[in-house]
């Protein structure tokens, strides 16, 4: 699973956005963002139902100070991060 895909169903999925609201967090066409998702729906959907492994990929990423979703809405301070 690449990337925007993963980060299309943190914001669909888990912080239950619209897709135009979460197409414009991610800077692409509502379209563009209808077609990640479903891309990654359906990945998710193989990997559960055939009992594969989901790798998450596309190179290395920063987050900084930034919470993880809607959840867990505390922001992550750098010296958190550390142990993480």
């Amino acid at each position: 699973m690449a990337l925007d895909e993963f980060e299309a169903l943190r914001l669909a999925d888990l912080d239950g956005l619209y897709q135009e609201q979460a197409a414009a967090q991610m800077n692409v066409s509502r379209t563009t963002f209808s077609r990640i998702i479903d891309a990654a729906h359906r990945k998710i959907a193989d990997a559960l139902v055939h009992g594969k492994a989901l790798r998450i990929q596309g190179g290395p990423v920063q987050v900084a100070g930034r919470r993880c979703c809607r959840r867990h809405g505390d922001e992550v301070q750098p010296e958190q991060e550390k142990s993480r």
